[in-house]
Protein backbone atom coordinates (compact mmCIF):
# COMPACT_ATOMS: atom_id res chain seq x y z
CA UNK A 1 0.00 0.00 0.00
CA UNK A 2 1.52 3.35 -0.76
CA UNK A 3 1.77 6.08 2.18
CA UNK A 4 -1.16 8.18 3.43
CA UNK A 5 -0.65 11.71 2.78
CA UNK A 6 -3.20 14.28 3.98
CA UNK A 7 -2.81 18.51 3.47
CA UNK A 8 -3.25 20.79 0.10
CA UNK A 9 -2.97 18.66 -3.34
CA UNK A 10 -2.14 20.61 -6.31
CA UNK A 11 -4.25 18.88 -9.29
CA UNK A 12 -1.80 17.25 -11.73
CA UNK A 13 -3.67 18.28 -15.09
CA UNK A 14 -3.72 21.60 -13.56
CA UNK A 15 -0.92 22.72 -11.45
CA UNK A 16 -2.24 26.40 -10.95
CA UNK A 17 -5.16 24.48 -9.64
CA UNK A 18 -4.92 23.96 -5.55
CA UNK A 19 -7.44 22.11 -3.74
CA UNK A 20 -7.46 23.97 -0.89
CA UNK A 21 -11.64 24.56 0.19
CA UNK A 22 -12.60 22.14 3.17
CA UNK A 23 -14.49 20.04 0.86
CA UNK A 24 -11.01 19.36 -1.12
CA UNK A 25 -9.23 18.37 1.84
CA UNK A 26 -9.27 14.34 1.73
CA UNK A 27 -6.53 11.96 2.23
CA UNK A 28 -4.71 10.82 -1.48
CA UNK A 29 -2.94 7.58 -2.05
CA UNK A 30 -1.77 9.22 -5.00
CA UNK A 31 1.92 7.56 -6.11
CA UNK A 32 4.77 10.33 -6.15
CA UNK A 33 4.99 12.84 -8.97
CA UNK A 34 7.12 11.60 -11.92
CA UNK A 35 10.18 14.09 -13.00
CA UNK A 36 8.27 14.31 -16.15
CA UNK A 37 5.33 16.11 -13.71
CA UNK A 38 8.17 17.79 -12.35
CA UNK A 39 9.84 19.83 -14.99
CA UNK A 40 6.15 20.21 -16.44
CA UNK A 41 5.03 22.08 -13.39
CA UNK A 42 8.26 24.42 -13.72
CA UNK A 43 7.77 24.99 -16.91
CA UNK A 44 4.22 25.67 -16.71
CA UNK A 45 4.78 28.35 -14.06
CA UNK A 46 7.78 29.85 -15.18
CA UNK A 47 5.54 30.81 -18.90
CA UNK A 48 2.83 31.66 -16.09
CA UNK A 49 5.16 34.04 -14.44
CA UNK A 50 6.28 35.75 -17.71
CA UNK A 51 2.63 36.26 -19.10
CA UNK A 52 1.33 37.66 -15.44
CA UNK A 53 4.65 40.16 -15.99
CA UNK A 54 3.09 41.46 -19.60
CA UNK A 55 -0.37 41.65 -17.85
CA UNK A 56 0.66 44.08 -15.27
CA UNK A 57 1.24 46.84 -17.29
CA UNK A 58 -2.55 46.77 -18.24
CA UNK A 59 -2.29 45.50 -22.29
CA UNK A 60 -0.72 49.06 -22.83
CA UNK A 61 3.03 47.44 -23.75
CA UNK A 62 2.02 44.30 -25.72
CA UNK A 63 4.92 41.90 -25.89
CA UNK A 64 7.82 42.16 -28.23
CA UNK A 65 10.17 39.36 -29.55
CA UNK A 66 13.19 39.19 -28.57
CA UNK A 67 12.73 40.93 -25.68
CA UNK A 68 11.56 40.28 -22.18
CA UNK A 69 10.15 42.95 -19.37
CA UNK A 70 12.27 44.39 -16.79
CA UNK A 71 10.15 46.67 -14.35
CA UNK A 72 8.85 49.62 -16.59
CA UNK A 73 11.70 48.61 -19.57
CA UNK A 74 12.08 45.62 -21.78
CA UNK A 75 15.18 45.00 -22.26
CA UNK A 76 17.10 42.58 -25.63
CA UNK A 77 17.59 38.28 -24.61
CA UNK A 78 19.97 36.48 -26.35
CA UNK A 79 17.53 34.88 -28.08
CA UNK A 80 13.58 35.23 -28.86
CA UNK A 81 12.72 32.84 -26.17
CA UNK A 82 11.64 34.62 -23.17
CA UNK A 83 12.77 31.79 -20.97
CA UNK A 84 16.47 32.19 -21.93
CA UNK A 85 16.95 35.51 -20.70
CA UNK A 86 18.69 33.65 -17.76
CA UNK A 87 22.70 32.42 -18.56
CA UNK A 88 20.85 31.52 -22.26
CA UNK A 89 19.38 28.40 -20.81
CA UNK A 90 15.90 26.46 -21.20
CA UNK A 91 14.29 23.40 -19.28
CA UNK A 92 13.67 20.82 -21.24
CA UNK A 93 10.50 18.26 -20.68
CA UNK A 94 12.90 16.14 -19.39
CA UNK A 95 14.81 18.11 -17.16
CA UNK A 96 17.74 18.61 -20.03
CA UNK A 97 19.53 22.15 -20.35
CA UNK A 98 19.49 23.05 -23.94
CA UNK A 99 22.39 25.39 -24.93
CA UNK A 100 22.80 27.21 -27.90
CA UNK A 101 25.82 29.58 -29.18
CA UNK A 102 23.23 32.39 -30.10
CA UNK A 103 21.65 32.02 -26.56
CA UNK A 104 24.80 32.50 -24.54
CA UNK A 105 24.73 35.61 -22.72
CA UNK A 106 28.34 37.10 -23.16
CA UNK A 107 29.16 39.55 -20.36
CA UNK A 108 29.54 43.07 -21.03
CA UNK A 109 32.75 44.86 -22.06
CA UNK A 110 34.21 47.81 -21.01
CA UNK A 111 33.85 51.02 -22.77
CA UNK A 112 37.07 52.03 -24.20
CA UNK A 113 37.10 55.28 -25.91
CA UNK A 114 38.25 54.93 -29.94
CA UNK A 115 41.83 56.70 -29.51
CA UNK A 116 42.30 54.07 -26.92
CA UNK A 117 43.48 50.11 -26.98
CA UNK A 118 41.49 47.97 -24.88
CA UNK A 119 45.57 46.55 -23.97
CA UNK A 120 46.15 50.10 -22.87
CA UNK A 121 43.66 50.29 -20.12
CA UNK A 122 45.85 50.52 -16.71
CA UNK A 123 48.36 52.86 -18.43
CA UNK A 124 45.69 55.32 -19.57
CA UNK A 125 44.06 55.20 -16.06
CA UNK A 126 47.72 55.86 -14.88
CA UNK A 127 47.61 59.11 -17.37
CA UNK A 128 44.55 60.56 -15.85
CA UNK A 129 45.18 64.15 -14.05
CA UNK A 130 46.19 64.01 -10.54
CA UNK A 131 44.84 66.24 -8.34
CA UNK A 132 47.52 67.41 -5.33
CA UNK A 133 44.25 69.45 -3.82
CA UNK A 134 40.91 67.90 -2.33
CA UNK A 135 37.77 68.28 -3.85
CA UNK A 136 38.61 69.04 -6.75
CA UNK A 137 40.49 72.64 -6.07
CA UNK A 138 42.35 74.93 -3.48
CA UNK A 139 40.58 76.07 -0.74
CA UNK A 140 37.12 74.34 -0.77
CA UNK A 141 35.81 71.51 0.94
CA UNK A 142 37.82 70.60 4.20
CA UNK A 143 37.10 72.03 7.62
CA UNK A 144 38.79 74.76 8.99
CA UNK A 145 41.01 74.81 12.01
CA UNK A 146 39.99 76.23 15.19
CA UNK A 147 42.39 80.06 16.22
CA UNK A 148 43.24 78.15 19.18
CA UNK A 149 44.66 75.38 16.88
CA UNK A 150 46.48 77.88 14.64
CA UNK A 151 47.55 79.85 17.57
CA UNK A 152 49.25 76.60 18.79
CA UNK A 153 50.84 75.70 15.56
CA UNK A 154 52.55 79.36 15.57
CA UNK A 155 53.62 79.22 18.39
CA UNK A 156 55.15 75.65 17.38
CA UNK A 157 56.89 76.72 14.65
CA UNK A 158 58.20 80.06 16.41
CA UNK A 159 59.86 77.31 19.08
CA UNK A 160 61.57 75.30 16.15
CA UNK A 161 62.59 78.00 14.40
CA UNK A 162 64.54 79.39 17.93
CA UNK A 163 65.78 76.01 18.42
CA UNK A 164 67.07 74.80 15.22
CA UNK A 165 69.37 76.63 13.33
CA UNK A 166 67.90 78.23 9.93
CA UNK A 167 70.71 76.80 8.27
CA UNK A 168 72.97 73.74 8.19
CA UNK A 169 75.93 72.82 6.19
CA UNK A 170 75.44 68.92 6.20
CA UNK A 171 78.78 68.18 3.55
CA UNK A 172 80.94 70.33 1.50
CA UNK A 173 78.43 71.80 -1.42
CA UNK A 174 75.48 70.97 0.65
CA UNK A 175 73.16 73.20 2.73
CA UNK A 176 69.75 72.83 4.01
CA UNK A 177 67.86 76.24 4.57
CA UNK A 178 65.27 75.57 7.62
CA UNK A 179 61.82 76.98 6.58
CA UNK A 180 63.16 79.19 4.16
CA UNK A 181 59.83 79.43 2.18
CA UNK A 182 56.96 81.20 3.73
CA UNK A 183 53.81 80.17 4.69
CA UNK A 184 52.84 82.90 1.58
CA UNK A 185 55.33 80.91 -0.94
CA UNK A 186 53.77 77.61 0.12
CA UNK A 187 50.61 78.37 -0.47
CA UNK A 188 51.53 79.90 -4.18
CA UNK A 189 53.59 76.93 -4.69
CA UNK A 190 50.27 74.23 -4.05
CA UNK A 191 48.06 76.47 -5.78
CA UNK A 192 50.24 76.37 -9.15
CA UNK A 193 51.23 72.91 -9.02
CA UNK A 194 47.43 72.12 -8.63
CA UNK A 195 46.55 74.12 -11.48
CA UNK A 196 49.69 72.81 -13.94
CA UNK A 197 49.19 69.26 -12.13
CA UNK A 198 45.80 68.81 -13.93
CA UNK A 199 46.24 70.51 -17.38
CA UNK A 200 47.94 68.83 -20.14
CA UNK A 201 51.50 67.69 -19.26
CA UNK A 202 50.24 67.61 -15.62
CA UNK A 203 50.83 64.48 -12.87
CA UNK A 204 50.83 61.22 -13.90
CA UNK A 205 52.55 57.84 -12.41
CA UNK A 206 55.65 57.12 -14.18
CA UNK A 207 57.42 53.29 -14.52
CA UNK A 208 59.49 51.26 -16.45
CA UNK A 209 59.52 49.32 -19.26
CA UNK A 210 59.28 46.35 -16.86
CA UNK A 211 55.77 47.21 -15.58
CA UNK A 212 57.58 48.53 -12.33
CA UNK A 213 55.45 51.72 -11.01
CA UNK A 214 57.17 54.62 -9.00
CA UNK A 215 55.70 55.11 -5.54
CA UNK A 216 54.65 58.92 -6.57
CA UNK A 217 52.82 61.19 -8.80
CA UNK A 218 54.96 63.36 -10.86
CA UNK A 219 54.58 66.28 -13.31
CA UNK A 220 58.07 67.85 -15.33
CA UNK A 221 58.22 71.67 -16.17
CA UNK A 222 60.58 73.00 -18.58
CA UNK A 223 61.80 69.59 -20.32
CA UNK A 224 60.35 66.16 -19.40
CA UNK A 225 62.27 63.39 -18.03
CA UNK A 226 61.06 59.86 -17.84
CA UNK A 227 62.71 56.84 -15.83
CA UNK A 228 63.74 55.03 -19.14
CA UNK A 229 64.24 58.36 -22.02
CA UNK A 230 65.27 60.47 -19.59
CA UNK A 231 65.01 63.62 -20.85
CA UNK A 232 63.13 64.43 -24.04
CA UNK A 233 60.69 67.42 -25.66
CA UNK A 234 57.55 65.20 -25.07
CA UNK A 235 56.40 62.50 -22.50
CA UNK A 236 56.94 59.08 -24.06
CA UNK A 237 53.29 57.72 -22.76
CA UNK A 238 50.78 60.29 -24.21
CA UNK A 239 53.63 63.23 -26.08
CA UNK A 240 51.99 66.09 -23.49
CA UNK A 241 55.00 68.92 -24.11
CA UNK A 242 55.86 70.13 -20.17
CA UNK A 243 54.48 72.98 -18.68
CA UNK A 244 57.35 75.88 -18.51
CA UNK A 245 58.92 76.73 -14.99
CA UNK A 246 56.70 79.78 -13.69
CA UNK A 247 59.07 82.99 -13.24
CA UNK A 248 57.56 82.81 -9.55
CA UNK A 249 59.70 79.56 -8.63
CA UNK A 250 63.09 80.86 -10.80
CA UNK A 251 62.88 83.78 -7.97
CA UNK A 252 62.93 81.13 -5.05
CA UNK A 253 65.48 79.08 -6.70
CA UNK A 254 67.93 82.09 -7.01
CA UNK A 255 67.08 83.38 -3.70
CA UNK A 256 67.50 80.15 -1.92
CA UNK A 257 71.08 79.90 -3.58
CA UNK A 258 72.08 83.50 -2.73
CA UNK A 259 70.88 82.67 0.95
CA UNK A 260 73.25 79.56 0.73
CA UNK A 261 76.10 81.81 -0.59
CA UNK A 262 75.52 83.93 2.34
CA UNK A 263 75.67 81.12 5.03
CA UNK A 264 78.95 80.26 3.77
CA UNK A 265 80.25 83.77 3.77
CA UNK A 266 79.55 83.42 6.90
CA UNK A 267 81.00 80.25 8.28
CA UNK A 268 84.14 81.79 6.37
CA UNK A 269 84.16 79.19 3.51
CA UNK A 270 83.96 79.07 -0.33
CA UNK A 271 80.84 79.67 -1.52
CA UNK A 272 82.37 78.12 -4.92
CA UNK A 273 81.18 74.56 -2.63
CA UNK A 274 78.08 75.62 -4.71
CA UNK A 275 78.22 76.75 -7.69
CA UNK A 276 75.26 79.28 -8.95
CA UNK A 277 72.83 77.91 -11.67
CA UNK A 278 69.95 78.80 -13.80
CA UNK A 279 67.29 76.03 -13.64
CA UNK A 280 65.79 74.77 -16.70
CA UNK A 281 64.24 71.61 -15.52
CA UNK A 282 62.13 71.26 -12.37
CA UNK A 283 60.64 68.02 -11.59
CA UNK A 284 57.82 68.12 -9.25
CA UNK A 285 56.68 64.91 -7.37
CA UNK A 286 53.88 64.32 -4.88
CA UNK A 287 54.03 61.62 -2.21
CA UNK A 288 51.53 60.32 -0.87
CA UNK A 289 51.92 59.26 3.02
CA UNK A 290 52.92 55.98 1.94
CA UNK A 291 55.19 56.86 -0.83
CA UNK A 292 58.63 56.15 -0.82
CA UNK A 293 61.57 56.62 -3.16
CA UNK A 294 64.83 54.70 -3.44
CA UNK A 295 68.48 56.18 -3.06
CA UNK A 296 69.80 56.87 -6.34
CA UNK A 297 72.01 59.61 -8.29
CA UNK A 298 70.48 62.80 -10.11
CA UNK A 299 73.05 62.16 -12.83
CA UNK A 300 71.08 62.36 -16.06
CA UNK A 301 71.99 66.07 -16.63
CA UNK A 302 74.45 67.17 -19.39
CA UNK A 303 78.04 66.42 -19.04
CA UNK A 304 79.45 70.04 -19.10
CA UNK A 305 76.10 70.93 -16.12
CA UNK A 306 77.38 67.13 -13.96
CA UNK A 307 80.90 68.15 -14.38
CA UNK A 308 80.84 71.57 -13.26
CA UNK A 309 78.65 70.63 -10.18
CA UNK A 310 75.46 72.88 -11.00
CA UNK A 311 73.49 72.33 -7.59
CA UNK A 312 70.16 70.57 -7.27
CA UNK A 313 67.38 72.51 -5.31
CA UNK A 314 65.11 70.81 -3.40
CA UNK A 315 61.47 72.33 -2.19
CA UNK A 316 59.87 70.24 0.51
CA UNK A 317 56.26 71.38 0.68
CA UNK A 318 53.43 69.54 2.88
CA UNK A 319 54.17 66.82 5.33
CA UNK A 320 57.55 65.84 7.05
CA UNK A 321 59.92 63.53 5.33
CA UNK A 322 62.84 61.21 6.50
CA UNK A 323 65.87 61.90 3.83
CA UNK A 324 68.05 59.46 3.60
CA UNK A 325 71.73 60.59 2.13
CA UNK A 326 75.60 59.23 1.52
CA UNK A 327 78.17 58.10 -0.48
CA UNK A 328 76.82 54.63 -1.47
CA UNK A 329 73.51 52.32 -2.01
CA UNK A 330 73.71 51.00 1.60
CA UNK A 331 70.54 52.39 3.33
CA UNK A 332 72.28 51.45 6.69
CA UNK A 333 74.85 53.59 5.95
CA UNK A 334 73.65 56.57 5.09
CA UNK A 335 72.59 59.72 7.04
CA UNK A 336 69.28 60.86 8.07
CA UNK A 337 67.70 64.24 7.99
CA UNK A 338 64.21 65.66 8.92
CA UNK A 339 62.91 67.91 6.07
CA UNK A 340 59.57 69.58 6.92
CA UNK A 341 57.37 71.79 5.07
CA UNK A 342 59.21 75.12 3.98
CA UNK A 343 62.71 73.66 4.19
CA UNK A 344 65.02 73.73 0.61
CA UNK A 345 67.96 71.43 0.19
CA UNK A 346 70.98 72.28 -2.29
CA UNK A 347 73.81 69.66 -3.21
CA UNK A 348 76.21 70.18 -5.79
CA UNK A 349 79.64 71.18 -6.11
CA UNK A 350 81.36 68.34 -4.30
CA UNK A 351 78.27 66.59 -2.82
CA UNK A 352 76.37 66.92 -6.63
CA UNK A 353 76.44 63.02 -6.83
CA UNK A 354 75.33 61.89 -3.28
CA UNK A 355 73.15 59.19 -3.82
CA UNK A 356 69.84 60.55 -1.94
CA UNK A 357 66.07 59.08 -1.49
CA UNK A 358 63.07 58.95 0.88
CA UNK A 359 62.49 56.66 3.29
CA UNK A 360 58.97 57.39 5.46
CA UNK A 361 56.67 60.44 4.46
CA UNK A 362 55.26 60.94 8.34
CA UNK A 363 51.41 61.68 8.61
CA UNK A 364 49.93 64.98 9.91
CA UNK A 365 52.44 66.85 10.38
CA UNK A 366 51.74 69.20 7.45
CA UNK A 367 51.16 72.97 8.91
CA UNK A 368 47.55 73.30 10.01
CA UNK A 369 47.55 76.50 8.06
CA UNK A 370 48.67 75.24 4.59
CA UNK A 371 46.36 72.62 4.58
CA UNK A 372 43.63 74.91 5.45
CA UNK A 373 44.38 76.85 2.96
CA UNK A 374 44.98 74.85 -0.57
CA UNK A 375 43.13 71.52 0.68
CA UNK A 376 46.51 69.88 -0.11
CA UNK A 377 46.12 66.18 -0.07
CA UNK A 378 47.58 64.60 2.88
CA UNK A 379 51.29 63.51 1.54
CA UNK A 380 54.47 65.75 0.44
CA UNK A 381 55.20 68.47 -2.43
CA UNK A 382 58.73 68.22 -3.61
CA UNK A 383 60.24 70.41 -6.13
CA UNK A 384 63.61 69.72 -7.51
CA UNK A 385 65.22 72.12 -10.02
CA UNK A 386 68.09 71.54 -11.97
CA UNK A 387 70.14 73.23 -15.02
CA UNK A 388 70.78 70.82 -17.79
Amino acid sequence: MGKWRSGLIFHLGNPTRLLRSPSHLRFSRSPPPSINSIFSFKSFFSSKKTTMGERSSGGRFPARRGQARTGSRWVPVGNSSIGQENGGSVLTGVGERNKSPQSVTMPQQRRVSPERKVGDIESVSDLRPFNICRSGGVGRGILKSSLLELNREKRKELERSTNVPQCQNLLSGMVLLKKYLSHEDQVKIVQTCQKLGVGVGGFYRPSYRDGAKLHLQMMCLGKNWDPEAKYVESRPTDGAKPPEIPEEFRKLVKGAIQASHDFLLHQNKDINELPKMSPDICIVNFYNENGRLGLHQDRDESPESLAKGLPVVSFSVGNSTEFLYGLGRDVDKADKILLESGDVLIFGGKSRMIFHGVSTIQANTAPKRLIDETNLRPGRLNLTFRQH
